[in-house]
């Protein structure tokens, strides 16, 4: 039934619990993996620099995230090679993380989410907002969430 799993992370603890969970859930269905990494862009400014000195921090800031994500990437790569499991590695860089996240997953043709929330209270989820919970708002996918 689920044959293909979608897995953001973001480097934190979270995302080790989410790598680990998703790795023994595909053991348990066959599946393979899709780990993915959204890295913010460079936010606009008013006040940003022109011409060179801007170019300059556009590559700098891209080449920070292609290193931050093929490092985490390879992370989770070499977990689930290591428990025999499928996974292919993707990532991308964009302003909205959680419209990001459901786009890529129907690309890939996911069947599925794998998502980990820090299961905060109902105030400390007002206040900080959720990627989890809004991608479950946005997804047409089923979105499963570990603790």
């Amino acid at each position: 039934m689920y044959k293909h799993l979608f897995v953001p992370v973001d480097g934190s603890e979270l995302s080790h619990r989410a790598m680990d969970g998703s790795i023994e859930l595909a053991l348990q269905l066959g599946a393979r993996i899709t780990g993915f990494v959204v890295e913010p862009d460079l936010p606009l400014s008013a006040n940003a620099p022109r011409g060179d000195e801007f170019i300059h921090r556009i590559k700098d800031h891209e080449a920070k995230n292609e290193a931050h994500a093929a490092a985490l990437l390879g992370q989770f790569e070499k977990r689930a090679q290591a428990k025999g499991v499928q996974f292919t590695a993707h990532h991308v860089t964009s302003y909205s993380v959680d419209e990001t996240i459901v786009d890529e997953a129907q690309k890939a043709g996911a069947d599925m989410i794998v998502m980990v929330t820090h299961g905060r209270s109902r105030v400390g989820k007002f206040v900080f907002g959720s990627h989890t919970k809004n991608v479950i708002i946005e997804s047409t996918l089923p979105v499963l969430v570990l603790r």
